[in-house]
C-alpha cells in the first residue's frame, strides 16, 4: 500500500498517482491509518504515529527525526503547522485536538478534545489538559502546566475563564467537520485545471458552522 523513498500513494484517493511527503528517517517510517488524509504538500518524517480520521493540512511539517509524535484518532493539524521536539521527546495530540492554521507546538502534549488556536506557538514541555482552548496568536511559554478546561489568550498566555460547556460543545462540532474531512478528500479531492469563467449554475455552499462570536451576539 505504500512505499518508501519519497513514493507515497493515498489509497482510495483521488491522490492515488500523487507523490505524498512522507519519509523513513533512522529507520522511522511514519504510520498513518488509512482513514487519515496527509496532505501531498505536508511533510510527515521519521517517528511519527497517525491515527484514524486524522486530517494533515498542506503545508504541515510533521518532524519525528529527534523524537516521537503521535496524533490521535480524530485529530486535525491544519495548514502551515509544525510539529516537533528537542531530542528524546515524545510530542502528543491526544484524541479530537485541534490545531489550528499555522500554529507550532513543540515538545509539547495537548490534551483531548483542545483546541490550538492560530498562529499559537506551544513550546517544550507544556501539558495542555482536556477540552482547553488556547487563543489566537497566543504563546505558551516552556514548562508551564495548562488545567483541564482552561481558556488561555495572550503572550505570555494566561488563564482568564474555565471552558464552559457551551464553548466545548461549539468547539467539538468544529473538529466533527475536520473529522469528516480525511473521507471527503478521500472521495473528491482531485487535481484540475481551473475554469475561466464562473459557471451559471455554480452551487452555493452550506453554511455548516458559525464563529463563537455569531453565536454569542445571537443569544
Amino acid at each position: 500500500m505504500w512505499e518508501c523513498g519519497g513514493q507515497f500513494a493515498q489509497p482510495h484517493s483521488q491522490y492515488a498517482n500523487t507523490s505524498v511527503m512522507l519519509y523513513e528517517f533512522q529507520g522511522f517510517r511514519p504510520v498513518v491509518h488509512e482513514s487519515s488524509f496527509v496532505h501531498p504538500q505536508a511533510a510527515v518524517s521519521g517517528n511519527v504515529i497517525i491515527g484514524r480520521d486524522v486530517y494533515i493540512g498542506p503545508g504541515a511539517a510533521i518532524r519525528g527525526d529527534w523524537g516521537e509524535i503521535i496524533i490521535s484518532d480524530g485529530c486535525n493539524v491544519q495548514e502551515n503547522c509544525t510539529v516537533h521536539m528537542f531530542p528524546g521527546v515524545t510530542v502528543r495530540l491526544s484524541e479530537g485536538a485541534h490545531i489550528g492554521h499555522g500554529a507550532i507546538i513543540h515538545g509539547a502534549s495537548v490534551g483531548r478534545n483542545s483546541l490550538i488556536g492560530m498562529n499559537a506557538v506551544v513550546m517544550d514541555n507544556v501539558e495542555i489538559g482536556d477540552e482547553c482552548i488556547i487563543g489566537a496568536l497566543c504563546f505558551i511559554p516552556a514548562n508551564t502546566k495548562i488545567p483541564t478546561r482552561s481558556l488561555v489568550v495572550g503572550n505570555p498566555g494566561k488563564i482568564i475563564k474555565q471552558v464552559s460547556d457551551e464553548m466545548i460543545t461549539w468547539k467539538t462540532k468544529g473538529t466533527q467537520l475536520y473529522q469528516r474531512l480525511p473521507k471527503e478528500c478521500h472521495e473528491s479531492l482531485r487535481h484540475c485545471e481551473p475554469l475561466r469563467e464562473v459557471p451559471g449554475d455554480r452551487p452555493i455552499q452550506e453554511a455548516l458552522f458559525k464563529t463563537w462570536k455569531e453565536i454569542i451576539e445571537k443569544e
